[in-house]
């Protein structure tokens, strides 16, 4: 197991840590393998419900890839690395359980795309975001040039993009790139009482929702409606969907067994 990445489980709520902080947390091949293999690997433990992930240290989530690791790569190598980078994205966006990002510091470069591909984002004050690659003459290559469009919008995105500007956290709260500001003390604390929230409401009930979001995106909203209303009609007859109706009729907390 590579010390690049740190693994804690709080109940059903999973917690990585980015765990370079002498290098701002830059993402080089062993980290990035690190973190797919850690969500592959929950991502087959039906225990985990939530997860949050952030960086080690007080000054960044991940100041962007590690540029040392990058600048001797061939077109070959650059492009494998970019693979990897996406695959660790994906294997994100297509866990079963929520991903809450923690953002205490820089999240540039491959460091927001990271962030990006978690299924929300809070951030410390001080936290900063950007994809600043134009100026080191490369593009954004773990699916910034995408995902960021979809969060902030295309025309804001390519404004980010094509200038390499960085932004604040008020800033990317206010573009919609982020969900909540807090202090620096505050923002770990936050995270997790929100995965501890997810982590309580009907695991099978919040995986579905994730897929039918992720999934909706880039379909016509007929077709996203109609996964929509597939995916309602299966969760109906299962045990927690039946034990939450009964929950709430007899106003009792439900008890969910992911089944």
């Amino acid at each position: 197991m590579s010390d690049t990445l740190i693994r804690e489980r709080e109940g059903a709520v999973a917690v990585l840590v980015l765990n370079r902080p002498d290098k701002l947390n830059a993402l080089n091949q062993e980290l990035i393998s690190a973190l797919l293999a850690a969500v592959q690997e929950l991502d087959a433990d039906e225990g985990v419900r939530a997860c949050v992930l952030t960086g080690a240290g007080d000054r960044a989530f991940a100041a962007g890839a590690d540029i040392a690791a990058m600048a001797e790569m061939s077109t070959t190598d650059a492009r494998l690395f970019s693979e990897l980078g996406h695959r660790a994205g994906a294997a994100m966006e297509a866990a079963h359980f929520p991903i809450v990002g923690a953002v205490n510091g820089f999240a540039l470069g491959g460091g927001c795309e990271l962030a990006m591909a978690c299924d929300f984002l809070y951030a410390c004050e001080k936290a900063k975001f950007g994809q600043p690659e134009v100026s080191l003459a490369v593009i954004p290559g773990f699916g910034g040039t995408q995902r960021l469009a979809r969060r902030v919008g295309i025309g804001r995105a390519r404004e980010i993009c094509y200038t390499g500007e960085v932004i604040g956290a008020e800033e990317a709260l206010r573009v919609g790139l982020v969900n909540r500001v807090v202090s620096a003390a505050e923002l770990l604390g936050a995270a997790k009482a929100t995965a501890q929230k997810i982590a309580s409401m009907g695991p099978r009930a919040v995986a579905s929702c994730k897929r039918v979001m992720l999934r909706g995106e880039d379909v016509p909203l007929t077709v996203a409606h109609e996964l929509e209303m597939q995916a309602f009609g299966g969760l109906f007859g299962t045990a927690d969907q039946r034990e939450g109706m009964r929950a709430f009729l007899e106003k009792r907390k439900a008890s969910f067994v992911g089944r």
